[in-house]
């Protein structure tokens, strides 16, 4: 039945005569396939597995609808986008061939844009180009957390401001969920909040967010729902492209102590078609001592107009257990 509802508003959308002032409907999406050799022996706080040998991989792959019209009063558009998560190699996301990622519906103004629905949060959008491995093994969400996308979130964002300043505010509520952990559902407008400062300039992004009582996703301490505090830094020069990142996960639980440090680093190095990169870095618990530390290298081709074909090896490591996950790939990834 939900397929059979995504096909339809596609249909319907694409049937749409032409909107005066409207940019859309438009289709887009991505379509990221890689084959890989995996030798798990559970690393991973990401549902950690022992596995070993092939695998053939969508990879997030995705496709959406998006695009805005003019409205009647003042220079107000509407805004929206629906955006499901597609597997290409197996044609099902855990029995439904779409799974839901970004959807939202919003005004958008002289003074900034509001959206609500289900999208990452502001402290997650904030990785940037900082992460040069995005939706392989390679990933920061494999060993750092905050990477959320959020339910029933309501965000304001500003227009560009001062030269490159961009400034985000966004609440969700909780819908009678016990989010702080103290045995008493949540009924109130702003259970949790997510903000962010960002500042793009001349080959330079620099950001900084915070969120209170979210899920923690990834812990090497233990938490579930966690404070965040999170900076990130990419530079652009030429060829070259550094980027760096640093977070603060602490428990929000009442009572608690628990605490994660995670830092990541990155480079890519562009030369007409072809991009060397690598990125590392390390997630520890300031209560347990245990930690996560990832690495990995890789070369991306540049084919065509969003078409990359791919090389790549990563390898996630988990001190206290003595485990690595390791992953070899090659892969096309196609954007539309």
């Amino acid at each position: 039945m939900k397929n059979g509802i995504v096909l339809a508003s596609a249909a319907l959308l694409g049937s749409l005569p032409a909107v005066v002032g409207a940019a859309g409907p438009t289709l887009y999406g991505k379509v990221n396939l890689s084959l890989e050799n995996i030798d798990f022996e559970g690393a991973s706080l990401a549902g950690p597995r022992v596995a070993e040998g092939w695998e053939l991989n969508s990879n997030n792959s995705r496709i959406g609808i998006k695009g805005d019209f003019d409205l009647d009063v003042g220079n107000l558009k509407a805004v929206y986008l629906a955006e499901f998560g597609i597997d290409v190699d197996e044609g099902d996301s855990g029995g439904e061939t779409f799974s839901q990622r970004n959807v939202y519906a919003g005004l958008q103004g002289a003074y900034g844009t509001v959206i609500a629905g289900k999208f990452d949060t502001p402290l997650k959008r904030i990785e940037g180009p900082v992460d040069q491995f995005n939706d392989l093994y390679g990933d920061l969400d494999t060993f750092i957390g905050g990477q959320n996308r959020s339910n029933n979130i309501i965000q304001y964002q500003t227009p560009v401001l001062w030269n490159g300043l961009t400034v985000k505010a966004a609440f969700s509520p909780a819908e009678q969920d016990d989010v702080d952990g103290d045995g008493d559902e949540e009924d109130g407008l702003a259970d949790t909040v997510s903000a962010s400062l960002e500042w793009q300039r001349d080959g330079l992004y620099a950001a900084l967010a915070y969120e209170t009582d979210q899920a923690a996703r990834r812990s090497v301490d233990g938490i579930d729902r966690a404070d965040l505090l999170r900076a990130s830094l990419s530079y652009r020069l030429g060829a070259l492209e550094l980027g760096a990142l640093a977070q603060r996960a602490e428990d929000a639980s009442p009572g608690g102590d628990l605490e994660d440090r995670s830092v990541l680093a990155s480079a890519a190095w562009h030369f007409e078609r072809l991009t060397l990169k690598a990125q590392g870095g390390q997630t520890k618990g300031e209560e347990t001592g245990e930690q996560l530390k990832l690495w990995a290298l890789g070369a991306d081709y540049r084919l065509g107009a969003g078409t990359l074909a791919y090389v790549y090896f990563s390898q996630l490591e988990r001190d206290d257990a003595g485990t690595e996950d390791r992953a070899a790939g090659t892969g096309l990834a196609f954007k539309f």
